[in-house]
């Protein structure tokens, strides 16, 4: 690569997401909340900007904005690379990990083993644990913990259970192949029993992976406590590639039971958008939830790709950000529950520079407005009027850039990244992706935050979401609203640009 070239995909670096300094990295794991930090661990190389070698990465923050690099925490080795998985504040030794003056952290990973260990061509979950609050890990040894001699059998996400039944350990994991989730449980994280299993349901055009549970209110109502299943899927997305699903229903501390599926077994390709997706864009994959955090928050983070093409976007030394972390709350939205997903943002941002605009009547055509830039916030609200189509053109330089757009008669938000930079660098990554969108007291409302090389959307208060990676030249910064087929009134318009 020559040194010019190497520029150009350097200045793809995010501003505001998380990316590794010169290292590949995908799935975020060992979620949790420790000692006043967070903590992001995270499938990763260490030796290269592609998929191999994976170990857990490391990154730490203070408020979910700016991250820190840390050493490589749970490494490969010989028998095993070190795939997804979760970490738990064991607070009473349950495990016996821990020193007598330090509960342990216990990270719970899934082994994937290799040619030299006895459990080659398995996977199954094993146990490592820190004393000094997640910097270094020492594995157990009488790994692995759990084994059902499954070749696909991965990624726990482990949390406290305490209702009727007691108070236990209780592992959500996949059967990826099966498109089951399994659930046990156990007293020391050493030992597991059997609990249930759910699925297939819904999405299944790809295997599962990476699942998650956990209670929220309904409403904010906490007499009125729902459980949410996610289970992430590859393929089989709503847009094609990589996605996450989730379900709403009940957890009595044995079995998870759906209210929300919509189609048993196999799903039926006819009612792929009748699915609940915790995103309808093709970059955000992986999505689980942080451990303890503080107030009963419920944040979320998701790896910013896409398997039909992660190893091949343009970007260099680095591959793969992550998501923005979002704040998820169960909402009624038309006699229905849904998420709600939010940044995680305005408290912990620089608030940057402002430019506001009111009651911008368009007709057809494109529109451009001073104040676009390459990192920025925009907020919108749409009035529609008699266009077809109506949003804005971000990242553009007069003729090309990604659209955004509304389909008031179709219902649909779309996200047009055809002309929006560098496309063809992989066949599949040129795409126009689109999801359900009503309007709310007659207007839209949009918040997208733009970064070097991805764009995520906050449509509706946060009750759709869209996330896309695009690779424009850095060059071009230009925003402009535009209208298809008649009006639209764009009722206000603010642009926050980000130091």
């Amino acid at each position: 690569m020559t040194a010019v070239s190497s520029l150009v995909n350097e200045a793809f670096r995010p501003a505001f997401h998380y990316a590794s300094k010169d290292t590949w990295l995908n799935d975020p794991n060992g979620l949790i909340f420790h000692d006043g930090t967070y903590h992001l661990y995270y499938q990763n190389n260490p030796f290269g900007n592609v998929w191999g070698n994976m170990s857990w990465g490391h990154a730490t923050s203070t408020d979910l904005v700016t991250w820190t690099e840390q050493p490589v925490a749970i490494a490969c080795d010989e028998s095993e690379d070190i795939f997804s998985g979760s970490i738990v504040w064991d607070e009473y030794n349950t495990s016996g990990l821990g020193g007598p003056l330090a509960a342990p952290l216990v990270a719970i990973y899934t082994s994937a083993f290799k040619e030299d260990s006895p459990h080659y061509g398995h996977q199954a979950q094993s146990l490592a644990w820190s004393t000094d609050g997640g910097y270094t890990w020492t594995k157990y040894h009488a790994n692995p913990v759990l084994e059902r001699e499954s070749a696909n059998f991965r990624d726990p996400k482990v949390f406290r259970y305490s209702g009727p039944r007691g108070s236990y350990w209780v592992m959500v994991a996949v059967e990826a192949h099966d498109y089951t989730v399994v659930l046990y449980r156990s007293d020391d994280l050493k030992t597991w029993e059997y609990l249930s299993s759910f699925g297939p349901a819904n999405g299944t055009g790809g295997v599962w992976e990476c699942p998650d549970l956990f209670p929220l209110p309904l409403d904010g109502n906490e007499d009125n406590i729902k459980w949410v299943l996610t289970v992430n899927l590859n393929p089989g997305g709503p847009n094609g590639g990589s996605a996450g699903q989730y379900f709403v229903g009940d957890f009595d501390g044995v079995r998870f039971s759906s209210e929300t599926t919509v189609t048993e077994g196999l799903q039926d390709p006819a009612r792929l958008s009748e699915y609940l997706w915790l995103d309808w864009g093709r970059d955000y994959y992986a999505a689980v939830s942080f451990n303890n955090v503080p107030d009963g928050r419920r944040l979320m983070i998701g790896w910013m790709n896409n398997w039909q093409y992660s190893n091949d976007i343009p970007t260099s030394p680095w591959r793969g950000p992550m998501s923005l972390v979002r704040e998820v709350s169960l909402v009624s939205f038309n006699a229905q529950i849904r998420l709600r997903q939010r940044p995680v943002w305005e408290a912990n941002a620089d608030p940057g520079r402002t430019v506001s605009y009111t009651g911008l009547d368009l007709d057809a055509g494109l529109h451009p407005v001073e104040g676009g830039t390459a990192v920025q916030v925009i907020e919108a609200t749409f009035v529609p009027g008699s266009a077809e189509e109506f949003g804005l053109m971000i990242r553009g330089n007069g003729d090309d850039g990604t659209r955004i757009g509304i389909r008031p008669g179709e219902g649909r938000l779309t996200v047009d990244r055809t002309t929006s930079g560098n496309t063809d660098f992989h066949e599949d990554f040129s795409s126009i992706d689109s999801a359900p969108l009503q309007p709310t007291g007659g207007s839209y409302d949009l918040r997208i935050f733009v970064d070097h090389c991805s764009v995520e959307i906050f449509a509706q208060d946060g009750q759709v979401t869209m996330t896309e990676l695009i690779f424009p030249d850095p060059e071009n910064v230009g925003l402009a609203l535009y209208a298809s087929g008649g009006t639209v009134k764009a009722s206000s318009l603010t642009l926050t640009t980000l130091d």
